[in-house]
């Protein structure tokens, strides 16, 4: 897939859910993901219903400048007291993978983050072996904690890292980004 030069995100809807449900069905999307369970239409309904309707989740499509639909990002469990929501994103175009969307939509994300959902911190869970997930947030800003913890996936035991950024970090490179 020849790289697109931006990337740009729209509001999720009703009528995506067959492309989600498929993206996130992949073998290559699911083994990358804590929870890897096979989704359902009617389970994706029920988390439109039940967490994006309420405003505990925002999630956008992916699009490219060609029109092409190559994946989701999202927040999820925002706490609009605290100010903070946890970041998830998938590549569900396989060839898509490794050409940088994912730290370009990482970028645009946080700047809805901060400035649309008006959040003071973001935070991330990602299994230690992503290592190009674990590059991606590098670049988009995220800072490694030292929290960790252990979970059993369909893999076997594997580790979880965890990783932050929080508003002022955010506004201090976003210039820069």
């Amino acid at each position: 897939m020849k790289m697109s030069r931006e990337i740009r995100l729209r509001l999720m809807t009703e009528d995506d859910t067959d492309k989600i449900v498929a993206w996130r069905n992949k073998d290559f999307v699911r083994r990358n993901f804590i929870y890897q369970e096979l989704f359902t239409k009617e389970g994706h309904r029920a988390w439109i219903e039940n967490q994006v309707k309420p405003g505990y989740v925002v999630q956008y499509v992916i699009c490219l400048e060609d029109g092409r639909e190559i994946g989701s990002v999202y927040f999820r469990d925002i706490d609009r007291e605290k100010g903070t929501a946890e970041y998830g994103i998938f590549i569900g175009e396989e060839g898509a993978l490794g050409c940088g969307y994912g730290t370009q939509t990482a970028k645009a994300a946080l700047a809805c983050a901060f400035t649309k959902l008006h959040l003071d911190k973001v935070f991330l869970r990602f299994l230690s072996d992503n290592i190009s997930a674990w590059k991606s947030y590098e670049h988009a800003g995220f800072k490694l904690t030292d929290k960790e913890e252990t979970v059993m996936t369909m893999q076997g035991e594997r580790k979880v890292c965890f990783m932050e950024i929080d508003r002022p970090s955010w506004e201090s490179m976003a210039d820069k980004l």
